[in-house]
């Protein structure tokens, strides 16, 4: 079967279960979108690594990657190979210099560690075709980032706008000494628009 490219278009909250996000992968050069329904552990090590955070200590997926390559192991691709009763199953394709392995994954972990090692994400058309929606062909791409998802994100949009800079500040501190990237991301978004007007 002929492997589709796709790429990471958004992370936001997911409309239909509470505590869980929805990472949305986009055919590239296609309108399809593929949303999966990920954890917010998950959703957090994605969003650090699409925005180039550095956390004080390495998140579970950082380490993988640190042990993948101190063993000269490396990722070249993920694949989403299949759908059943809702749920996506992936696989990493590691290459070693004696051999190529694949590994069972949980497709968010798999995407976690893709965008650390900067690999491509693939899957199939009968999953594209079951699981996929349709886009509008808008003319615009947007580049991949969490933000994004902060942007249909309603919960304290509204109230980091009432904050001033300095509340604001002090509030990213905060949530970086949590971990709690998520917010990290929607708390700067707010300061660096602050600092565009």
């Amino acid at each position: 079967m002929r492997k589709i490219e796709l790429e990471i278009v958004a992370l936001s909250h997911s409309i239909t279960q509470t505590h869980s996000y929805a990472v949305v992968l986009g055919e590239v050069n296609g309108l399809r979108r593929l949303p999966i329904v990920i954890g917010g552990f998950e959703a957090q090590a994605i969003a650090v690594a699409l925005e180039k955070m550095q956390p004080s200590r390495p998140l579970t997926h950082d380490l993988m990657k640190n042990f993948m390559s101190a063993f000269n192991v490396d990722l070249t691709e993920i694949v989403i190979t299949d759908l059943q009763e809702g749920i996506f199953y992936s696989k990493l394709v590691c290459v070693s210099e004696h051999d190529t392995v694949e590994i069972d994954s949980r497709t968010s972990d798999a995407l976690a560690l893709a965008v650390r090692f900067g690999c491509p994400i693939y899957t199939y058309e009968n999953i594209l075709d079951s699981a996929g929606i349709m886009m509008e062909d808008s003319g615009k791409k947007k580049k991949a980032t969490a933000t994004t998802a902060q942007e249909k994100e309603p919960t304290g949009h509204e109230e980091l706008q009432s904050m001033s800079l300095e509340e604001l500040n002090t509030l990213l501190e905060e949530v970086l000494e949590q971990e709690d990237y998520i917010k990290a991301i929607a708390i700067r978004d707010e300061i660096n628009r602050r600092k565009k007007d």
